[in-house]
């Protein structure tokens, strides 16, 4: 199903955006000049034997450990899916650019919270193809569960790096 019919058929509002083609969350928000903040990208997440659709913001990376504690489980069974399991999954989308919406797929949806009340563009099925829309209207598709699991790259970047000790 083309996710263009599947919009229209929900009578949501949204605008198709072509861009070049862009192979990550962040070279979409890039070709398209909009904040990586506002540009959800979708990650599918293992957890357990099942599966969960992780939306979040371009600029973010996954917490496991927060996500695990949002989805109620020990952070041991929650790990990112292959690119076998993720062409399994999306097999309409292209690498890259599997759309935010989970129950177009099966996979139940989780977002983080940072992205209530915006106006969201996502990938589309294609590397060319961006759809922007109404947190609401996201939220009223896909019932996802809200939880507190984006970490700012630019932020764990910046920690750190764990001290090594010398032998000797």
């Amino acid at each position: 199903m083309y996710l263009t019919e599947y919009l229209r058929g929900r009578r949501v509002w949204f605008k198709s955006l072509p861009h070049a083609p862009a192979s990550t969350a962040s070279r979409l928000a890039a070709s398209l000049h909009v904040p990586g903040g506002r540009v959800a990208k979708a990650v599918l997440v293992r957890v357990g034997d099942g599966e969960r659709l992780a939306v979040l913001p371009a600029t973010s990376r996954i917490d496991v450990v927060r996500l695990a504690a949002a989805l109620r489980v020990d952070p041991a069974v929650v790990r990112l899916a292959t690119s076998a399991e993720l062409a399994r999954r999306f097999p309409t989308c292209e690498p890259g650019a599997p759309p935010a919406l989970g129950s177009l797929f099966g996979v139940a949806t989780v977002v983080d919270r940072s992205l209530d009340g915006l106006e969201i563009v996502f990938p589309g099925h294609t590397r060319q193809e961006g759809f922007l829309m109404r947190f609401a209207d996201f939220e009223a598709l896909e019932s996802p569960l809200r939880a507190g699991f984006a970490v700012p790259v630019a932020a764990a970047a910046s920690r750190p790096a764990p001290r090594r000790r010398r032998a000797g």
